[in-house]
């Protein structure tokens, strides 16, 4: 028989107690994980935590049976209440009730809701038909009248009445406002089209609507008039006004050197 020397005993024995402690807080742990996971569930896949097994979902840290009632599907989610009612049907009170479709609508394609017919508009669960006026046409919409105007007709007391269009104008064709603008160089003045008196020196805007000064002129009441340079100066910009050159500064009506005022 071979005597293993009292060291090496020793050594064993310490090497056993070290395996036995490293070994016993993942036993723990694990003891402490099945004891954390409630009936009806199980540890996740990945990462900490659990989640309630299929036909379960988590009320309270735990997990209760997904009651389905008729007319409903389970969807199977390990979160919210876990079913969805069938397409005709909408939940109320824990329950799927069938939705109920006035005269004049129809299923909605999402199934959990009507919508009327072409021509019709919901009003308090019911579908009234759009009365359209003379010279009108229906619009799909959820808000206004239902209806617009033809072109050349405007909406006023619930009518389409004809727009009067004065010379120099023409229609908008827009279901607000006058129903009429005035044309390029005029401009409107008691509901009607006046031209615009471009003064010398000036031409008319862009936008039609008025007129600028030529550059080196500025606006003067109805007038242009021509911006007067001082010395060392030049027109900005704009062209309407002038502002020195470098190095020179502004000085009242002049531009003089930083330091000789």
């Amino acid at each position: 028989m071979i005597k293993i020397p009292r060291v090496v005993n020793n050594l064993f024995k310490s090497l056993a107690v070290l395996a036995i402690l490293a070994v016993a807080p993942s036993l723990g742990f694990a003891q402490d994980l099945s004891t954390a996971i409630p009936a009806n569930a199980h540890a996740n896949r990945y990462g900490d935590g659990w989640q309630c097994d299929s036909g379960f979902h988590e009320v309270d840290k735990a997990c209760s049976e997904i009651k389905v009632p008729a007319n409903a599907y389970p969807t199977n989610a390990s979160y919210g209440r876990g079913w969805e009612c069938r397409h005709g049907y909408r939940e109320s009170d824990e329950s799927c009730v069938a939705i109920k479709i006035p005269a004049n609508a129809y299923l909605a394609a999402s199934g959990d809701r009507w919508k009327c017919h072409r021509g019709y508009r919901a009003e308090n669960e019911t579908c009234v038909k759009v009365k359209v006026p003379a010279n009108g046409y229906f619009v799909e919409s959820s808000f206004g009248a239902g209806w617009e105007c033809d072109r050349g007709y405007q909406a006023a007391d619930g009518a389409c009445v004809a727009i009067t269009v004065p010379a120099n104008a023409y229609p908008t064709n827009v279901p607000y406002g006058r129903g009429w603008e005035c044309r390029r160089g005029f401009r409107e003045a008691n509901n009607v089209c006046a031209k615009i008196k471009v003064p010398a020196n000036a031409f008319l805007s862009s936008s039609g609507d008025g007129w600028e000064c030529d550059r080196g002129y500025r606006a003067s009441g109805e007038a242009c008039v021509a911006v007067k340079i001082p010395e060392n100066a030049h027109i900005n910009y704009f062209g309407n006004d002038w502002e020195c050159n470098q190095p020179y500064q502004k000085q009242r009506d002049g531009c003089d050197l930083p330091g000789n005022n």
